[in-house]
This record gives structure tokens, sequence and C-alpha cells, in this order.
């Protein structure tokens, strides 16, 4: 039987859709002075206020971010320089060392873990918090300093470095702010419960804008600081490598991203391509058509994933701006509810942007393989049990896997319910975390509490099925599955 065409005052069902669309979309315009207006008074800068109307455009004309895998291609190893390679330009890296600034992303709250207050705050191992490390980490070798952080984290982090008092005060930034934008109508988000949930953080590629809309990037020309290594404040792994400069200032790069080969726990982040134009892209997940997500997870299709440790040349990306008034990075169209806690708040969309799309920016930008002790991100409670176990020592203010580790990677499995956040966490492991250099992995279910001085060897199961917390005793060689249920 033959589709009827459905006719509504004189109106096909096509057109009438077309003609619903130039009328859901016929304000933007109006809408657009609204959101100007909302971040003037939020005193946001212009070059940020411009790069939030590039993507309002791309937004109310259907464009989803979404990149096709028609689009790009796989990067063999053959493509890609391995750090191992490069020791030969250490010498040059540390010839640059005064023109060379760390910056650390220090944006994140670390609610994933149960925390209210800067994630850096955080004690990692020995006593010593993220942003302890990292302030030891810019002596050796010694570079300058600077955070960025967010409007959450920066007055928890200037009290913390006043209480450290640093022989030389790092520099700050602040990240910027976009506001939420109605998936109905696509006007500003209200929310008068929370107007703080009306904004959201713009993801870590906001660093191009703040960093120049700040002043700093000037500033740091004037000093003669041309190189910056820039990565998150819980990579652990993420030092100054003088090999690593030497490479890139050497070649003259204006980009440099480090890659690390991707395995089946790297499939959910972002993997580097080709694009069909021939330029390197990075392809977050959420950039992926839902249909393409068997082939954006196949590790050995897209074979490197992004470490979100960037080498950049300060001078290039100030040339960049610039030319173009803003960092045009590719959008990311995130959607959400506005209170995320609520899933009947009104949907918004969230624009987003990923600090390592720039690399398709820059001209001549490249990727280096850098081997997995420069990624040692903690993310959740699971990556703080490996961090303070026995399994890495922090040595020379680095992480180094403990010589004495019997076997390769370890697995982590903890309970979210009674481990997920780090209060609870700390209360289990009141009394030292166990010996993990024997375990291959270690899977914990329910409730359970670890005294001193405990072994855990193989692959291990612990579970407790009783109503009562369970309590692995001190001095246990835990070299079985363990059972309890009492």
């Amino acid at each position: 039987m033959a589709k009827q065409k459905i006719f509504l005052g004189g109106l096909n069902l096509f057109k009438y859709r077309k003609v619903l669309f130039k009328l859901k979309h016929s304000n933007s315009a109006g809408h657009l002075t609204a959101f100007i207006e909302k971040m003037e008074n939020a005193g946001l800068h212009p070059v940020v206020i411009d790069t939030f109307k590039f993507y309002y455009h791309k937004l109310i004309a259907n464009e989803t971010g979404l990149i096709s895998g028609k689009e790009i291609g796989p990067v063999s190893s053959d493509e890609v320089e391995d750090a191992s390679d490069v020791q030969q330009y250490a010498a040059a890296g540390q010839s640059v060392l005064k023109n060379t600034i760390m910056i650390k992303l220090n944006g994140g709250l670390g609610t994933s873990m149960g925390l209210a207050k800067a994630k850096s705050l955080l004690e990692v191992k020995e006593g010593k918090t993220f942003l302890e490390i990292i302030m030891t980490q810019a002596e050796t070798p010694p570079v300058k300093l600077a955070f960025m952080n967010s409007f959450s984290t920066h007055e928890d982090t200037l009290h913390a470095l006043s209480r450290i008092k640093p022989k030389e005060f790092p520099l700050s930034f602040l990240q910027n702010k976009f506001p939420k934008i109605l998936q109905d109508g696509f006007e500003p988000a209200v929310w008068p419960k929370n107007p703080d949930l009306e904004w959201n953080p713009p993801g870590h590629g906001d660093i191009y804008s703040a960093i120049y809309a700040s002043g700093v990037l000037t500033t740091l020309l004037q000093k003669g600081i041309r190189y910056a290594f820039i990565s998150n404040s819980d990579n652990l792994g993420a030092t100054i490598d003088e090999a690593l400069l030497g490479y890139f200032s050497e070649n003259n790069f204006p980009f440099m991203m480090e890659v690390a080969p991707r395995t089946p726990a790297d499939i959910k982040g972002g993997h580097i391509a080709r694009h069909v134009d021939g330029h390197l892209i990075l392809r977050e997940s959420a950039q992926c058509p839902e249909d393409e997500l068997q082939a954006f997870q196949d590790i050995n299709l897209y074979g490197f994933f992004n470490t979100n440790n960037i080498w950049i040349d300060l001078v290039h990306l100030e040339k960049l701006i610039k030319t173009h008034g803003t960092v045009n990075l590719p959008m990311i169209r995130n959607p959400k509810t506005i209170d995320p806690r609520d899933d009947m708040s009104p949907k918004v969309y969230q624009i987003e942007t990923a600090m390592g799309a720039a690399i398709s920016l820059f001209k001549g930008a490249t990727v280096i393989k850098v081997p997995s002790a420069r990624f040692l991100p903690v993310k959740k409670c699971n990556d703080l049990l490996m961090i303070r176990s026995d399994n890495f020592i922090y040595k020379d203010n680095r992480f180094i896997l403990s010589p004495n580790r019997c076997s390769g990677e370890i697995t982590i499995d903890l309970d979210p319910k009674y481990f997920g956040k780090i209060d609870f966490f700390n209360e289990r492991f009141a009394h030292g975390v166990p010996s993990l250099l024997d375990c291959e992995s270690l899977t914990v279910i329910g409730d359970v509490c670890f005294e001193n001085n405990v072994t855990i060897k193989g692959r291990i199961v612990i579970e407790n099925k009783g109503e009562s917390q369970a309590v692995v005793k001190e001095g246990s060689v835990v070299d079985g599955d363990l059972i309890f249920s009492k």
C-alpha cells in the first residue's frame, strides 16, 4: 500500500517540519543577544563571548559535532614516533627549561570520589596531596608553574598554596564558563533554585581562550616563556621530560600530543585519527555517531589514545588567536538536564571542547608515543588504592612501578557503595592499604574493612554476604577467594 501524505493546513508533513524548524529558530538572534548580555553581566572576556557565539551558530544550524568514520582513518604505529627514540634531545631540552612552563588543569572538584573541594587537595601518598606533589615536580627539573583553576577550585587552591609557602608562587588563571542552552527553543537556561547551575565549564579546551583572555599568555611571552607542557592535575605521571621538550623545541613543532597504545580499559577515551584532508584529529566518544561505537571502541583499528599531555608553542598559539580571533575547536554538544541530580529538570545542551582537539588547527602538529609511566591518572578510588599501595614507589618526585612487582598490570574493582567515596574508602583502609606486589586482580564486593599488614596474591575476590561489616585481619595473606557469610 502506497504511503499517503499527511496534510496540515495545506502543508504536507515534510514541509510542516521545515516550517516548524524555521519558526523554532526564528528567535535565535534575539536569544543570542540574551546570551551575550548574560555573559557580559558575568564579566566574561569578549574573546570568550565570541567563542560561545561561534558554537551557538553551529548549534542552531543543527550541527551535532559528530565525526563520522567516513571522514577519518586510523593512524598506524609506523607514523608515530616513540619517546624511547628521542632521548638524544635531552640536552636540547635542558637548554630551554628557562623558556618552559608546566600548566596544570586544576578545575575538578573530584565529585565522583565524593569530594567537595579541589581534587588536587586530596592526599595521594606519603601524606602528600596532588598539589604538593605538583609543586615538587615543577622543581625537578626546574620550570615555571601555572594552574588553570575553575571558579569552584580557585580559592581552595590559593589557600592551600599559601600554607605550602613555595619559593616561587605559581601563576593562576581562571577557566571560563558558558551558559547552558535549553534544548527546547535554544534560549538561555534559567534555574532560580540554583543560578550557578545555569552555567557549565566549557571543557579543558577552554584553556586557549582562558590563557589569552586572562593576559597570562602575553605575560609569559614577554618573560621569554615559549614552551608549555599542559596536563591534568590528577595525572601523577605528567612531568617535564627533558628529551620530549628537546624533541619538541628542536623540531619547531607548534603542537605535540603524547599518546599511548589503547587497551580494553581505554575504549571510551578519545582516540587519534587522520582526517581525509590529511591532518591529525582527535575524536572523543561524545563525537562518535551511535551506529559507529563498535568501530570507535576497536583498539586494533584506532590504536592510540590521547593522554591529555600536551606540548604547545605559545608563539604559534598567539599567532593562531590573533589570526582568527578565537581558537575554534570542534564542538562537543553534550545533552544534559540543567540540574544533573534532577532528571525531571529542563533539558539543556552544554557546549564543550577538548584541549587535544587543537591538534587539527596547527599545521605541522604531531603526536609521540609515551610509556605508561607518563599516564597515571587518579579518577576513582580504585586508582587511588593502586597508587597508595606498594605497587608504586614515590622517588625523586616521580611515581615508578616497584621493581619487586611480580606481574603485569593489576585490575582493581572495589564495591562503589562502600569504597566509591573517599570518606568510606579511608575508613576501610584506616590502618593501611594491603600489599599488592603479587596481586593480578582484586575485586571487593560488599562492606569489607582491612586491618594492617594484609597481603593480596593472585586473582582475588573478597565478598561479604553478611549484613555487618567484614574484617580482613591484621597480617592476613589472602591467596584465594575470601567469602564472608555472616
